[in-house]
């Protein structure tokens, strides 16, 4: 089967490296979605192991689409019955861009037609009640060329089911996640979030350093569909072989407000990395270790309920106090325009990501290798 990643803007290498250390090889990133073949299994499994990923599609088909008439043909074309019931719950997603038919709506609706059509025709019934389960079909037109696919995931990838709290400004998991894998963290390196709001970050970067995979207590649309083997507790079994269970030095995670740091706890708690954070209700500016090449990792805020001149400083303070830190890397993520220059010194790698509908940049500021520094010491 052909299947494919949608990935946020600015993380693609993310997923990317992910796939690969999966097994999956060099996959293609086009459009947004990086792309791969694969089974049942790896249906099952991307769903669970997926750490940055949106959702995991299964793409049934691509052809020239000009007008309505060819999107109708087209999509009847499909082998729906191989997937879908008659009492399969049809929702409509999709994406129109260079292309003649622009009107997503509309484009869906005939899409929507056209699978009712070859249902009721290949199943013998006179209509669908649609009171079943849920098959989200996506409609993607680009340069008069559409993709049609189904999705396996139903829920955002993101949704993990530990961040039921809500939190101002709350950063996406997989964002959250794409940003740890991006870092220089790895298991046992430490780590500390200064700005850890919800615990996002904190808590994603305990799932990596543990190898727990981050989909492993929730469901999957896929697997209610027609056809479908019975693939996913096998998934689930082997992440939860992968994982590390041995001892490991606590990641630190603060915040100024003792609401965040409840929050955090309570998500941290509800992810089963409680014991792996130690959470503090502190002010950044206190912040100080004397272990070496570290890492920061921090989503501070950008400014909507701070005067310019606050958020100035507090920038300002966050650069002062990471460079009080022996050859630690940071990485942080912000929509403050003037974020570099009051940090204090230019980043050595920016990327642009989004988070919260706003265009952010990841500054990443880099310290020195564990080797270099022991010379140093030396």
């Amino acid at each position: 089967m052909n299947l494919s990643v949608p990935v946020a803007a600015g993380v693609e290498a993310a997923v990317k490296r992910e796939l690969k250390s999966m097994g999956y090889g060099d996959c293609p990133a086009v459009a947004g979605r990086v792309r791969l073949s694969g089974g049942w299994e790896d249906v099952a499994r991307l769903n669970v192991c997926l750490r940055a990923g949106e959702r995991v599609l299964l793409e049934l088909a691509q052809f020239p689409a000009p007008d309505f008439d060819a999107l109708f043909e087209g999509v009847r074309s499909v082998a729906w019955e191989q997937f879908l019931g008659a009492h399969t719950r049809i929702l409509m997603d999709g994406k129109c861009v260079s292309s003649k038919l622009m009107a997503v709506k509309a484009a869906g609706g005939v899409a929507k037609k056209a699978i009712v059509e070859r249902l009721r025709q290949k199943l013998g019934i006179s209509s669908l009640d649609e009171s079943g389960e849920r098959a989200v079909v996506g409609v993607y037109l680009l340069d008069d060329m559409a993709s049609i696919t189904l999705d396996t995931s139903g829920e955002g990838l993101h949704r993990r089911g530990y961040r039921v709290k809500a939190y101002a400004a709350p950063l996406r998991e997989t964002t959250a996640a794409a940003i740890v894998e991006d870092s220089f963290f790895r298991a046992g390196k430490p780590f500390a979030d200064l700005f850890c709001g919800s615990g996002t970050i904190p808590i994603e970067a305990a799932l990596y350093m543990r190898d727990i995979a981050p989909g492993l207590g929730r469901g999957f649309d896929f697997t209610r569909w027609k056809g479908v083997p019975d693939v996913l507790e096998r998934a689930r079994e082997q992440a939860r072989a992968q994982e590390k269970r041995g001892e490991m030095p606590p990641l630190f995670a603060c915040d100024i407000s003792p609401a965040a740091i409840e929050t955090a706890k309570f998500h941290a708690r509800r992810a089963g990395v409680e014991r792996d954070i130690l959470f503090s209700c502190a002010d950044m500016r206190g912040f100080a270790s004397g272990e070496r090449c570290g890492v920061i990792v921090s989503n501070p805020p950008y400014g909507e309920r701070l005067r310019e001149s606050d958020l100035f400083g507090l920038y300002r303070a966050f650069g002062k106090t990471y460079r009080a830190l022996p050859d630690w890397s940071c990485y942080f993520l912000s929509a403050y325009g003037d974020a570099e220059r009051a940090f204090g010194a230019r980043a050595q790698k920016k990327r642009r990501l989004f988070s919260a509908g706003l265009a952010c940049t990841l500054y990443s500021y880099f310290g020195a290798p564990p080797h270099e520094s022991r010379k140093t010491d030396a």
